[in-house]
């Protein structure tokens, strides 16, 4: 509960020693994100960040989780493909963002296929993992009981598999927030990045750390209250009484 304030009191301690135009206080940029707000331009700019990071987060998590169960489980699939994994997470996502502009020109399609191709592995190899760590005496168990596909993936694969599921979910959106960000500022029709770019052109210290804040604290609330309680729900049986 001290954490947040006490950043603020440092920010304002250091915004009245270095007292200049290109350090706001945290007083500035609040009436800099309430201007913005009143203009429309805040929440239609948010609005279009985060449509823009949910569709490649689903598609991202569904298509990664769907590939990381088939490498998890077919090891000859895991070695045919291993390789195109380590490219994937080394490939520079600038990169990606440049290639797939170039060949889809500015649209919306490039900027999430963009998104969804720097994210994808990252999601696979967690998941990858999460199926080679599986115990086997509990499917010898679903075979001794006679569990049909259904049964046998509901409560003997997914509970193991469920914690790195969130933990991709987790990483996946620190990972994503940022890339649409770089991937706004090199071409967009709007959104945080390009509107921060655009400040970034006048030195408008003050609309790029309101941006800044309003997107923070869209993370913060995503964060804190929908993947906290979430995770808190889906694991609680590990922490139940015996």
């Amino acid at each position: 509960m001290l954490s947040l304030p006490l950043l603020l009191i440092v920010w304002q301690a250091l915004a009245m020693v270095f007292a200049n135009r290109l350090f706001p206080s945290p007083i500035a940029v609040v009436e800099q994100m309430g201007t913005l707000a009143l203009e429309g331009r805040l929440l239609s700019d948010l609005g279009k960040t985060l449509l823009r990071a949910g569709a490649a987060f689903a598609i991202a998590m569904v298509l990664g989780t769907a590939l990381g169960l088939v490498v998890g489980r077919r090891p000859r699939v895991d070695r045919l493909f291993s390789a195109w994994l380590v490219v994937g997470l080394n490939l520079p996502a600038i990169v990606v963002a440049i290639v797939l502009y170039i060949w889809l020109g500015l649209t919306e399609l490039a900027l999430v296929s963009a998104v969804v191709v720097n994210k994808l592995p990252l999601v696979i190899v967690t998941i990858r993992e999460g199926v080679r760590s599986f115990a086997p005496e509990y499917e010898e168990l679903a075979r001794a009981l006679r569990f049909d596909s259904w049964r046998r993936f509901r409560l003997i694969f997914w509970p193991q598999l469920l914690p790195f599921v969130l933990a991709a979910a987790r990483t996946g959106l620190s990972l994503i927030w940022k890339i649409v960000l770089v991937f706004e500022v090199l071409g967009s029709d709007g959104g945080v990045g390009y509107r921060v770019s655009l400040m970034f052109q006048f030195f408008d210290v003050a609309g790029i750390l309101a941006y800044t804040a309003s997107f923070i604290l869209v993370v913060l609330a995503f964060e804190y209250g929908v993947l906290g309680p979430l995770e808190r729900r889906a694991l609680r049986w590990r922490t139940a009484p015996a």
